[in-house]
């Protein structure tokens, strides 16, 4: 947590830069190098899909590779969706923090906090997906409690009681629906919360940012994978993605009164 807070900071950035390498193997090394080199000065965090190396012949040692090459201020965020057991979890946080060296992961909560305690380590982050960015056709996410509300709100109060016991929980809230989101931020006020869904998935920078900034201007992590990798010029759209982030910031920040 104090690695991201002092690197939002330092960079005046809430832009998370996901790299999710599309293309053939011989080049997808260049262009990671490439896009993290391009964007480092204007990144809140990096965040590497897990899948997207897994599925490369030698992915483990380009996933090992490419955080190694991100500055080490610069938080990292493996995007690997863990959830299982605790002894096997145990192993999926020695894999994410020990083999490969992130600083952060996503978690997948449906087995309950045996799914993300062992991420909690200290100086580390789990973030626990809410509600996300997808639009299935059965959403188990969107199931009605008979206590009220809706499954991913009872996600979110698991996951904001697991960092008053343990800290280091965030929560994943997709872009797509801004009111799912304010309900969220309601139920877990101080939370950082990352941000799929801006671009190409359809999600509005603006109300994103009004539904779940918190008072400080603080506690959203707004990533951006396609958008980046896919421009001729990768440092620009992190660059132009980011100044519209700070614009729409500034204008959510509530008025300083002058009595």
């Amino acid at each position: 947590m104090n690695k991201l807070l002092s690197r939002v900071q330092r960079a005046d950035s809430l832009l998370c830069v996901g790299l999710d390498p599309i293309g053939d193997d011989t080049q997808v090394g260049h262009r990671l190098h490439e896009v993290i080199d391009q964007t480092a000065d204007y990144a809140a965090a990096f965040k590497p899909n897990l899948a997207f190396f897994l599925s490369r012949e030698n992915g483990v040692a380009l996933l090992r590779d490419t955080i190694q090459r991100i500055p080490q201020d610069i938080p990292v965020i493996l995007d690997g969706k863990f959830g299982d057991i605790s002894n096997t979890a145990d192993h999926y946080a020695r894999f994410a923090y020990d083999v490969v060296g992130a600083d952060a992961v996503t978690v997948n909560p449906y087995m309950g906090d045996d799914a993300i305690v062992p991420f909690l380590r200290e100086g580390k982050m789990a973030f626990v997906l809410a509600k996300t960015s997808n639009k299935p056709t059965h959403s188990l996410q969107d199931l009605a409690l008979t206590s009220g509300g809706v499954l991913s709100d009872q996600a979110a109060r698991i996951s904001c009681q697991l960092d008053e016991e343990h800290g280091g929980v965030g929560l994943v809230v997709g872009a797509t629906q801004p009111e799912a989101m304010a309900r969220v931020r309601e139920l877990c006020p101080t939370q950082w919360f990352l941000v799929p869904g801006v671009g190409a998935q359809g999600g509005d920078l603006a109300a994103t940012l009004r539904a779940g900034l918190r008072p400080d201007g603080l506690g959203v992590l707004i990533n951006s994978s396609r958008a980046i990798w896919q421009a001729a010029d990768a440092g620009a759209a992190a660059r132009e993605l980011k100044e519209q982030i700070n614009e729409h910031r500034r204008a959510a920040e509530p008025a300083v009164s002058q009595d």
